[in-house]
């Protein structure tokens, strides 16, 4: 075998182990500035509330974008609501019911919760939905959510007896 082709092959091999499968890009991990603050604007901790209720978003020393752009110190917002378990740095955050994604940017929603105790606490994803390095998450917060007001009983005049 001549020894170019045997180069050839060894680097094909060693390329084959190291880099990711199928062409993915490796990002290197989003690093927040370390006077990054993540908030919740509204409501504020411990607020009572009925009904449906708008939420706002809040970031200082940082910018907010649209998912996939990898712009240094930008990400979106991700809402986690009633969500106890630890946040896993090295994964993407999750879509669902619990977990919301503001992907095109937003700073602010509004949430129709069921009557009760909920938490809620904002984590900044990057380009990718990847927590920053270090973690930058709010407070939790906890609201409650009130039942509906049930309607008064009419009340009826003299004229109507």
């Amino acid at each position: 075998m001549p020894a170019a082709f045997k180069a050839r092959f060894a680097a094909a091999v060693l390329a084959s182990v190291l880099l990711p499968p199928w062409g993915e890009a490796v990002r290197a991990e989003s690093t927040a500035p370390a006077d990054a603050f993540l908030y919740i604007i509204y409501p504020r901790d411990g607020q009572r509330i009925r009904g449906s209720f708008p939420v706002r978003f809040g970031l200082r020393n940082m910018g907010v974008t649209h998912a996939g752009d990898a712009t240094p110190n930008m990400g979106h917002h991700h809402l986690l609501v009633d969500v106890d378990e630890e946040i896993d740095p090295a994964e993407p955050l999750p879509t669902d019911r619990q977990h919301l994604h503001f992907g095109a940017g937003q700073t602010e929603t509004r949430l129709d919760l069921p009557p009760g105790r909920h938490t809620l606490q904002l984590v900044l994803g990057d380009a990718d939905h990847r927590p920053f390095k270090p973690l930058l998450v709010s407070k939790k917060i906890t609201v409650t959510v009130l039942p509906p007001r049930r309607p008064r009983p009419a009340q009826t005049s003299r004229a109507q007896r």
